[in-house]
């Protein structure tokens, strides 16, 4: 990130000069920090995606032994009430 916004000052700074040169040097910059922010974006994209997986499918798990020991405490019930 901090690439990123050196690169944007960089940025800045090279487009007050007016040569051909240096406009050409401007683009360049500001491609290659947009390729890296689009790159940074879509790694981050892709680790939410997996935090989010991988809560769902600990809270599914979490989810199933709760269901498991009501329905276990029910049978508990229903045998003591048997008696």
């Amino acid at each position: 990130m901090k690439k990123a916004l050196l690169g944007l000052v960089f940025v800045a700074t090279l487009m007050t000069s007016c040569k051909e040169e240096t406009k050409e040097e401007v683009k360049e910059a500001r491609e290659a920090i947009s390729n890296e922010m689009e790159g940074a974006i879509g790694t981050a994209a892709v680790k939410v995606d997996a935090a989010a997986d991988s809560t769902r499918i600990k809270a599914g798990e979490i989810l199933k032994k709760g269901a498991d020991k009501i329905n276990q405490a029910a049978e508990k019930l229903k045998e003591s009430g048997k008696e």
